[in-house]
């Protein structure tokens, strides 16, 4: 299963509103073009837009792959998918490069990445990973956040516990919480009282065995919108439900799989993001509605990558299916899909600052919303219907 870097992770609109619509934040170039298409290369991105996500191919970044057109390369060596990025069908005049990330970047967090390679204009950043960055020499800005929800979860066995029905009802168990060490929201579970530290095991790895070993006694880590359905249809040696709670309903209300940048090529490419940002939204509705092709991209990166990652289509779909009736992608509370509530990320701030001093981290004195989001490139007429 996944092993990911941690702090501490419909109605399709029409080709002009895929274009921006009569969005404000929309830009002249992108509404002057809006007739034969989304011109991306006169809106001043960059000749191929490269975007970094956290782990291998998988359904959690459709969004992502819905962007990539026919005719797609497939690179076994760097791990990476480019073809035309496409708008409402068309291409827009430039290339996409989706990047995979984890064991591809030695499992290391995509702001570093972005720092590294100035190449990548976007890759994904929590909101957590970038307020633990806020004070030091990696800030970053998110514009645009596909999933509403963090795919986060503890799970456990519910035939061993079938009074658990959250979190917090593992405390009163003493059951022990498997998860990957240095995760942020469990110091938050700790710190808040949810869980209790010496419940509570870090040396998690990504694997079944244990969970498989304890034979429902423990809980662990995982992803709504994957274990579920692997544990229950997949795994062999388990292949029955498994109940979970996110950590999001638990309090931690970091927003995922954001895309961000540096503060250096969001002020370079602001022309750009204001083009793309809306063509992002617009794939993000796109492929809940009908994810078949960009899964098929998916998959095909998996076959050829060949890297040990297993994923197939069954899963593809459940997690698809699991990110709607979860509403991990939902509009956002203005009513548009992709936007930030910055009263949420404001309250969020309030919550992860005193975890991330407790442990060490550089959060800028005085933080607010602004300084790690935006909506400045939404077009808050893209939504899911």
């Amino acid at each position: 299963m996944k092993i990911r870097p941690l702090l501490g992770v419909v109605v399709i609109a029409s080709l002009a509103l895929a274009a921006c619509g009569s969005s404000d934040s929309a830009s002249d170039t992108t509404t002057a073009a809006a007739a034969e298409g989304v011109d991306l290369a006169a809106a001043g991105c960059p000749a191929t837009v490269s975007i970094q996500t956290d782990w291998n191919p998988e359904a959690e970044h459709g969004n992502l792959y819905q962007l990539i057109g026919p005719g797609y390369t497939v690179d076994a060596k760097k791990l990476s998918v480019t073809g035309d990025l496409m708008a409402g069908g068309k291409t827009t005049g430039v290339k996409v490069e989706v990047r995979a990330g984890g064991p591809a970047i030695g499992y290391s967090q995509v702001t570093a990445q972005l720092y590294k390679d100035p190449s990548i204009l976007l890759g994904f950043v929590s909101t957590d990973e970038a307020v633990s960055h806020s004070g030091d020499e990696f800030p970053t800005t998110a514009v645009v956040a596909p999933f509403n929800i963090n795919p986060q979860m503890i799970m456990w066995d519910p035939a061993t516990y079938p009074e658990v029905k959250t979190i917090a009802d593992l405390k009163a168990k003493n059951v022990k919480v498997r998860y990957f060490g240095g995760a942020a929201y469990m110091d938050y579970l700790i710190a808040s009282g949810i869980l209790s530290k010496k419940q509570t095991d870090g040396t998690y790895d990504g694997a079944p065995a244990s969970f498989i070993a304890a034979a429902g006694k423990d809980a662990q880590q995982g992803f709504g919108t994957a274990e579920p359905y692997f544990y229950e249809k997949v795994l062999s040696d388990w292949m029955k439900p498994v109940a979970y709670q996110y950590v999001n309903d638990a309090g931690w209300t970091a927003y995922a799989q954001s895309l961000g940048g540096t503060p250096e090529n969001i002020t370079k490419y602001d022309s750009c993001l204001k083009a793309l940002v809306p063509v992002i939204q617009q794939a993000a509705v796109d492929y809940v509605a009908a994810p078949d092709s960009a899964n098929a991209i998916i998959l095909d990166a998996v076959k050829k990558y060949n890297n040990g990652w297993a994923y197939d289509a069954g899963q593809a779909s459940a997690a698809v299916e699991k990110m709607l009736a979860d509403k991990l992608i939902a509009n956002s509370p203005d009513g548009t899909l992709g936007s930030f509530d910055i009263d949420r990320v404001t309250k969020f701030i309030a919550t992860a600052t005193p975890v991330y001093t407790a442990t060490g981290g550089k959060v800028k004195d005085g933080l607010v919303a602004d300084d790690i989001v935006t909506n400045k490139y939404i077009d808050p007429a893209i939504k899911l219907g």
